[in-house]
């Protein structure tokens, strides 16, 4: 055992040796059940002038102590940020004194007194009464070094909520930005509905699912990768603007984007087309940076980014002869396109084996490899090969491209949207490509939905959809470079 192991166990040790004799005191602070909080820090700081003098109560966390004698200071820690408690022999007894120096770094009370000034100018509550609410039996990390692995802060947060106050910070405008989220498309008529997150068939996005057992029903069931099926019945069924803000689950990679359980919204528009979608995509962006920030120009990891609207827009065949030197146009077939794969080394990156890819298959990977991470400002790319929009209307002057497209901003796609497809004969034709596309070896394919067949044959009006990576959005607003950062309790895989 180390010197380190050694004194964190002395001082686990003496913590549960004054919990102890607080409780044969009859003392327990575990016992109490309710604090009466009247203020905050910052509503203290915030007000002072009209505060000064004034009766408090309030409770927090012990960040610091600082032993004078007969007189101590003591910083609190409240979920507004931290208040200087003044502590005074001859105000609060000297047994209650005593009993305060024992308290520990960690520990929470309730502090009742008044608002006054120091000497120095720090706004502080002159403690008139002291109760401990709660012992912490583990030690915070150390002051100077706080909290700085990685690992440890994502599988301990609540000890990174208290030690680190910028992640406390990132986690409130996450609030603040879903909020706004919602409020954008609540003011443009959007209905907030609920759908499943688990069902029978997994679609709706090009992924691998997570599988589950229904004992009851004795059937296998999928969480859901994408909400956009059950969002088009419901257009459907005559609800002519929906959106749904949850959770999808994508059963792949982890990485600085990438987590299992992300959060995504999706939304549908009847009578709409995907420039209505671009237009939605750039306006709320913008419009949740303005509020939550006070401007739509951001910093993300040292660079600069404009997200006023309008938006850069660049087809995929544009992007691709600009930044890997093809154009797309010129490639005639997919044999040929086929042999600019292997000029573009592109056969390793391809989810299928180069004989069953097609035109569009390449045209993809060629954009995945060579244009991605030139796009640092917002950008539009668009229309797409139908080989990977089963989901999407054709253009009418060029069947092979579809009205699709995704937005990117520092390399990374933040959203994707259709004019969706709302043909059911075209629809069941995709399908059934998918259906080929797994027997190539493509396990990311479209499952079948006959149900969604039929709703489509009911007839679904013409409809812009799109959904947007909430996570990655609060990534840019929070300059957070992973998205471990923006999501409370990241999935980990467990120490043991």
């Amino acid at each position: 055992m180390t010197n380190e192991e050694l004194n964190l166990n002395d001082i686990l040790r003496v913590r549960r040796e004054k919990l102890k004799a607080l409780k044969e005191a009859g003392k327990n602070p575990f016992d109490i059940v309710k604090y009466d909080v009247t203020h905050h820090s910052d509503e203290i700081k915030n007000n002072f002038e009209a505060m000064e003098g004034q009766f408090v109560s309030v409770a927090g966390r012990i960040m610091s102590k600082r032993d004078m004698g007969k007189a101590s200071f003591s910083d609190v820690q409240d979920r507004n940020g931290r208040i200087q408690i003044y502590i005074k022999t001859d105000d609060i007894g000297e047994e209650n004194y005593k009993e305060f120096k024992t308290y520990d770094i960690g520990d929470i009370i309730g502090v009742k007194g008044t608002v006054f000034k120091t000497k120095r100018g720090e706004i502080s509550i002159h403690a008139k009464e002291i109760v401990l609410l709660t012992k912490s039996l583990h030690p915070l990390p150390e002051k100077w070094h706080g909290l700085k692995d990685t690992d440890i802060r994502y599988r301990q947060r609540y000890v990174d909520l208290i030690v680190n106050p910028e992640v406390r910070d990132a986690f409130i405008k996450r609030t603040k930005i879903i909020q706004c989220v919602r409020k954008f498309f609540d003011d443009r008529g959007f209905l907030e509905v609920d759908t499943p997150v688990l069902a029978t068939i997994a679609s709706g996005a090009a992924a691998r699912p997570f599988i589950t057992h229904s004992n009851a029903l004795d059937i296998d069931l999928y969480l859901r990768i994408a909400t956009e099926l059950y969002l088009k019945r419901l257009i459907v069924g005559g609800f002519e603007r929906v959106y749904e803000m949850g959770k999808d689950f994508r059963n792949e990679g982890i990485s600085v984007r990438h987590n299992p359980e992300f959060t995504m919204i999706e939304l549908y528009q009847a009578y709409a087309d995907y420039n209505d979608m671009m237009e939605h995509c750039e306006q709320c962006i913008a419009y949740c940076a303005q509020e939550v920030l006070g401007t739509t120009k951001i910093t993300y990891q040292g660079t600069e980014i404009d997200l006023t609207p309008p938006w850069n827009r660049i087809t995929m065949i544009d992007a691709v002869k600009k930044y890997a030197g093809v154009d797309f146009r010129e490639v005639k077939g997919d044999e040929a396109a086929r042999e600019i794969a292997k000029k573009l080394n592109l056969v390793d990156e391809l989810k299928k084996d180069l004989k069953y890819c097609t035109w569009g298959d390449i045209l993809n990977a060629a954009f995945e490899a060579y244009v991605e991470e030139h796009l640092i400002q917002p950008t539009f790319v668009i229309d797409y090969p139908v080989e990977i929009s089963p989901l999407t209307k054709a253009k009418k002057d060029d069947p092979t491209i579809t009205e699709r497209f995704e937005a990117f901003i520092y390399g990374r796609e933040i959203a994707n949207a259709y004019s969706e497809l709302n043909d059911p004969i075209v629809q069941r034709e995709r399908f059934l490509q998918q259906l080929k596309e797994r027997e190539y070896g493509d396990d990311e394919a479209y499952a079948m939905d006959e149900d969604f067949i039929h709703s489509l044959e009911i007839g679904m009006p013409p409809t812009g959809g799109m959904g947007i990576g909430i996570d990655r959005i609060i990534m840019f607003l929070t300059d957070s470079y992973s998205i471990r950062d923006v999501i409370l309790f990241p999935t980990m895989k467990p120490l043991d």
